[in-house]
């Protein structure tokens, strides 16, 4: 999961950085609204969930969230704050934040929240397992099922379609794809994807998935299951 954390004391940025990280999460950090601002505008950086601070340098926090919502960003935010009065809750989600979350707080809180606003229904997540349609894919191990067929990914393969299964039928672009499995710092071509996504069929091919990845021209990829 991609998080976008914007947090201007930099220590509790780092700790809460630190912390999404350990639960397995790639996370971009910024200390004030303006850099906010380029970072969750741009659609192409694919994020999963956004925590944001409601004070902030230059933008304050509630501007970043409302400009997102104007621009269709739906993604699940939180608001980290010291404002703990109910008119500034309920202010701060008539902005569009999905939870409110007065500091100081802990940690596991923080992270519980995290969990409650990127579960999806389709979702199944059973010892680290995540499934859709006939595949189970264990992250931790790499491998992937489907039925009683087993095999084992190569690490870029796993991330590429732990990415896909995280949320499916999501149309994903190329540029979104690298940023969520290489990163930003990724010297990686969009167009190398592609080799990527080979893989990956081939590998579907070989446990007899129903499912597929389906290549939307002039878009990206979606992964799909069999609705027969």
């Amino acid at each position: 999961m991609k998080v976008l954390l914007v947090e201007d004391d930099k220590d509790l940025c780092r700790l809460v950085a630190r912390e999404l990280e350990k639960n397995g999460c790639q996370v971009d950090a910024c200390y004030d609204g303006e850099t906010a601002m380029m970072f969750a505008l741009n659609k192409d950086y694919g994020y999963d969930l956004a925590i944001v601070d409601r004070m902030l340098p230059v933008v304050d926090g509630l501007t970043v969230i409302k400009t997102m919502r104007q621009k269709e960003i739906q993604i699940p935010v939180i608001i980290i704050t010291g404002m703990s009065h109910l008119d500034d809750r309920v202010e701060g989600l008539d902005s569009g934040a999905d939870d409110y979350l007065v500091k100081p707080f802990h940690l596991r809180e923080l992270m519980a929240r995290v969990r409650a606003l990127t579960r999806r229904p389709h979702e199944i997540r059973s010892e680290g397992i995540l499934t859709y349609g006939d595949l189970a894919l264990d992250r931790e191990s790499r491998e992937l099922s489907c039925h009683e067929r087993k095999l084992n990914l190569t690490s870029r393969e796993s991330e590429l379609l732990y990415t896909l299964m995280l949320h499916p039928e999501n149309v994903y672009t190329r540029e979104q794809l690298v940023l969520k499995v290489w990163g930003s710092d990724a010297q990686i071509e969009p167009g190398n994807v592609d080799n990527y996504i080979s893989f990956l069929r081939k590998r579907l091919r070989e446990v007899k998935s129903t499912c597929s990845i389906k290549t939307i021209y002039g878009t990206g990829f979606q992964l799909e299951k069999d609705h027969a």
